[in-house]
């Protein structure tokens, strides 16, 4: 397991993005109750390895019996998050939610079963989400190295307040707009019928090229071209993916937590993602508010007015842009496999291309 050197976020180089102001921590962490654990595998021996799982918990352990409303939206469909077939039929989410690789994505999802089974749940059977990015250009994949107990580890390891950000969990090996990617946080807060409510994202970004990348609006991936630091850039032009987790406290239907997951799209494009034909933008977005209990045959429910929905909208948009950059600041240059280098967002160079 790795630990990452401290990394500075978007706003610590002075750069806001957005106009809602955010919760505590910037993270999405900041929605009660969610917790967030890393487990990361960084080895160069035998072969090769940059790679690692994170797990986003919506509440602690009575998730197994208390479910959450959940959605999901395929923005462009060349990836994998298994149960989103059991989320569009039942719009319930009743185990913590897991990214990894993508060849060890059912290997992930079998570790969340296991983890049920161990912890006594009572529901009879798991469809749990396990989504995946495509690390194979830094790690050898193909070796298959993530274990069942490296995804146990970020499971059990979840923790609320502040979150590491980067090559960390699953987002160890990835890369993004041909600089080094990885995950990412932010959150909004957002006030509707008297009540402050909190959007949060979690991302592993692993997608883009260098010359669609906006920060602000600003064009800064066309500044800081190869020319001036390095692009590994040898896959298809239209290869790669981000996951993206949404977390609200707001009371939300599941057919307002999909509604909330596509908005997931407005902030990927503002900083440059536009759902290129082999990428997998696969999101989902879940409330924390109702508690859906296994053992009732009947369950009252609150729900946000379809007229309160526009300001979580733009905090999920919001969220969404500011995790993904997040992701880039927080980014470690990188070498892996075959002495391949994704180097990292430089600071300076982006705080110039910012003043134009």
């Amino acid at each position: 397991m790795n630990k990452p050197l401290p990394a500075k976020r978007l706003r610590d180089l002075g750069i806001t993005t957005g106009t809602l102001p955010t919760g505590l921590w910037n993270a999405i962490t900041d929605v009660p109750g969610v917790r967030v654990g890393y487990a990361s595998l960084v080895q160069n021996t035998p072969y090769v390895v940059r790679t690692g799982v994170t797990a986003v918990w919506p509440r602690g352990p009575e998730l197994w019996g208390e479910y959450c409303f959940a959605g999901v939206h395929s923005f462009n469909g060349c990836g994998e998050m298994t149960g989103m077939a059991w989320l569009a039929e039942q719009g319930l989410l009743g185990a913590p939610i897991c990214i990894t690789n993508t060849y060890s994505t059912g290997l992930v999802r079998d570790a969340i079963c296991a983890l049920a089974v161990r912890e006594g749940a009572t529901q009879p059977f798991h469809l749990p989400v396990a989504a995946e990015t495509y690390d194979g250009w830094l790690s050898e994949s193909e070796r298959f190295p993530v274990s069942t107990a490296l995804a146990l580890a970020a499971l059990d390891s979840a923790t609320s307040g502040p979150i590491a950000e980067g090559n960390v969990g699953g987002g160890t090996g990835m890369i993004c707009h041909e600089f080094k990617g990885g995950t990412g946080t932010a959150s909004r807060q957002v006030v509707e019928a008297g009540a402050t409510y909190t959007v949060g994202a979690l991302v592993q970004a692993n997608y883009g090229s260098r010359s669609h990348l906006r920060v602000d609006g600003v064009p800064v991936g066309r500044t800081i071209g190869p020319d001036r630091v390095p692009s590994h850039r040898t896959m298809p032009r239209e290869a790669g993916s981000i996951i993206v987790v949404l977390a609200t406290d707001a009371p939300l239907l599941p057919i307002q937590c999909q509604r909330l997951a596509r908005r997931a799209t407005t902030g990927l494009a503002w900083v440059g993602g536009h759902g290129a034909n082999g990428s997998g933008d696969l999101f989902i977005a879940f409330s924390t508010a109702n508690r859906i209990r296994q053992a009732d045959a009947v369950s009252a429910v609150q729900m946000l007015a379809p007229s309160a929905m526009s300001s979580l909208f733009l905090a999920a948009a919001e969220a969404t842009e500011e995790a993904i950059l997040n992701a880039l600041c927080a980014a470690q240059t990188m070498t892996g496999r075959d002495g391949r280098t994704v180097y990292a967002l430089p600071h300076e160079m982006l705080l110039a291309a910012m003043q134009g």
